[in-house]
């Protein structure tokens, strides 16, 4: 399914369905008004082209249909800088990390009242750890006890997200220690899907043993790594091939309204070649051609190199959070 223009006359104009993933600019015959055709044109992300018809996808994240027999001009256009005009939607702390939970979800959960303990194995904090919103219908001493008994039974220590400061100095009174800092980062996703370099990335449903050969936590928690990986509403992953195994590779969850990524990591061998972007907007596309429009990530608040990247393409902190770790003994 493809379209070149030049059969139509006109030689300086070409789409073909290559350029899905691309921005470009797409003029067709929206009506026939007193025998006189009224054009319309669509700028955004070729998004797909199948069955004789085109999507655009503006910045907005308006998905514009358009009929293949419709079309008298389009041509891939440059990429603009990224406008900060354009926000996500809206959404609290709880919304988000309730959000966050589902789409790196633990393998067994309980509820403590309102409290939602995890455990996955011990793979990552976010998915061995308590989700403390609301009440947990005990005083946080009790709680903080069944917390301990609990995650000791699966060979874990006691674990707890904390976003909320009463709930924070509660737990350190208990001899509960601090431990990674954390940001929940967020941005509009329309115009990461306009980042280049796309068309370089394979996108799959599934993980295969060279994607997690490059993702470098997994380590002995293979198994238990691979169900929190593939767990979520709607998970892609994204690979840039290279000579030996991947050149870089990510991950992305679609939910509703938002898409979280994550997992981008990039072969040392092969930085400063734009991948991390590559990687980034073709889950983007994915992303929004599923209906999302929000996109947010969590990062650990020491990493420059990731917070850098993350401020380039339009990501700003949401809200911090940390983690406390029950006392030994």
């Amino acid at each position: 399914m493809s379209m070149d223009f030049a059969a139509r006359g006109r030689p300086e104009l070409h789409l073909t369905v290559s350029d899905v993933g691309k921005r470009v600019s797409v003029r067709r015959i929206a009506e026939v008004v007193a025998g006189r055709p009224v054009f319309r044109d669509a700028v955004g992300v070729l998004t797909s082209w199948n069955d004789g018809v085109l999507i655009v996808t503006r910045r907005t994240g308006e998905a514009v249909h358009i009929a293949e027999n419709s079309v008298v001009a389009g041509k891939v256009v440059p990429d603009t800088p990224l406008r900060r005009g354009i926000r996500a939607p809206r959404a609290t702390a709880q919304e988000l990390q309730e959000i966050a939970s589902r789409d790196w979800p633990a393998q067994e959960t309980e509820r403590l009242g309102d409290w939602v303990l995890r455990a996955a194995g011990g793979f990552t904090r976010r998915a061995n750890s308590v989700l403390p919103f609301g009440d947990p219908g005990i005083p946080v001493a009790a709680a903080a006890g069944r917390i301990v008994e609990w995650y000791a039974a699966r060979g874990l220590p006691g674990c707890v997200q904390v976003t909320d400061e009463g709930l924070d100095a509660e737990l350190a009174a208990l001899g509960w220690t601090n431990e990674a800092e954390a940001l929940l980062r967020t941005a509009p996703l329309p115009p990461l899907a306009n980042l280049p370099g796309a068309e370089r990335v394979r996108l799959s449903r599934e993980v295969d043993a060279d994607w997690l050969a490059r993702y470098h936590r997994t380590g002995a928690l293979g198994e238990e790594a691979v169900k929190v990986l593939t767990g979520g509403p709607s998970v892609w992953f994204a690979t840039v091939p290279g000579t030996e195994g991947p050149a870089a590779i990510g991950r992305c969850v679609v939910d509703g309204a938002w898409a979280m990524f994550g997992a981008v990591e990039v072969d040392p061998a092969a930085r400063r070649q734009g991948l991390a972007t590559a990687v980034m907007a073709a889950l983007a596309l994915r992303a929004v051609a599923e209906g999302a429009s929000g996109a947010y990530l969590q990062v650990e608040a020491d990493n420059e190199g990731a917070g850098s990247m993350y401020d380039r393409l339009g990501f700003t902190t949401h809200h911090a959070y940390h983690y406390r770790r029950a006392p030994k003994g």
